[in-house]
């Protein structure tokens, strides 16, 4: 089992098209990219949209919703950032990241359908710490990971955030 989640990890950016062969081990994926010369930090979240209507409506198989769909709830993405507000936070240099959705998309089919959450966030001030929180779904599923992956300025650090390991601190 560890074997399987170092390769998972091992792949990087490739993941979340791997991740979804693996869904019943419950994870999701978070990418957070800063380069100094752009001033911007990004945060793409891939999360199994089972998972997002079970935490959202309480059913797996809900349409209610229909993220990235024609038929979008207008309350689809506040009932999204209200959930994530709660369980995942990033602090740059000790403040709060202001989640704001850039873009949503939908990739994979049926039940390892993934839905991609886009934040940007202009960070005007020298990257010098970060403080990621990612408990995502955890109060949903005992088993759950949230693999969380950081780039800043050409270098990278993987971490693996769960119900027992809640946050990272990383300082640059």
């Amino acid at each position: 089992m560890r074997t399987l989640l170092l390769f998972l990890i091992s792949l990087g950016p490739c993941a979340p098209a791997v991740s979804a062969v693996f869904h019943p081990l419950r994870l999701s994926l978070c990418e957070i990219e800063y380069t100094s010369g752009k001033q911007l930090l990004t945060i793409n979240l891939k999360l199994f949209l089972t998972d997002v209507n079970e935490a959202l409506v309480f059913d797996p198989n809900s349409r209610e919703l229909a993220f990235c769909q024609p038929n979008e709830s207008a309350q689809a993405d506040q009932m999204l950032l209200d959930y994530l507000n709660q369980f995942f936070y990033v602090k740059a240099n000790g403040k709060a990241v202001d989640l704001q959705i850039k873009h949503k998309k939908l990739s994979g089919e049926g039940d390892n359908t993934a839905l991609g959450v886009y934040f940007e966030y202009q960070q005007r001030q020298p990257l010098e710490s970060l403080e990621i929180k990612n408990t995502v779904f955890t109060d949903l599923f005992f088993d759950q990971n949230n693999i969380v992956y950081v780039h800043v300025n050409g270098k990278s650090k993987s971490l693996m955030l769960n119900k027992k390991t809640t946050t990272h601190q990383l300082t640059f």
